[in-house]
């Protein structure tokens, strides 16, 4: 029975998946794609909301935080589905940036 349903970044996982001695695939796949700590992503994920954008869904967000982006490609195929103007791109990449 699911009782709630709330996205996860990669460092989040990795934090509740720690302690499964039995899940060594799970272990190797978030050591090998999560590159930010979870305080890190944290506060990405703070910055990227505080910047109040409707058209960003929190799905969208940890995606965001799981894969980087560096330029406007990277965030168009991350955001495929989301039509954002040049100017919300950007200011989504200049955070990113800092991380």
């Amino acid at each position: 029975m699911i009782i709630s349903k709330k996205p996860l970044n990669l460092a989040e996982v990795k934090s509740l998946v720690a302690t499964l001695d039995e899940k060594k695939p799970i272990h190797s796949y978030l050591k090998s794609f999560a590159k930010l700590s979870k305080d890190k992503a944290e506060k990405l994920t703070e910055e990227i909301k505080a910047l109040n954008n409707p058209k960003l869904k929190e799905e969208n967000i940890i995606k965001i935080v799981d894969f980087l982006p560096q330029d406007l490609e990277d965030l168009n195929k991350i955001l495929f589905d989301v039509g954002l103007t040049e100017t919300e791109s950007n200011a989504i990449l200049e955070i990113v940036k800092k991380y």
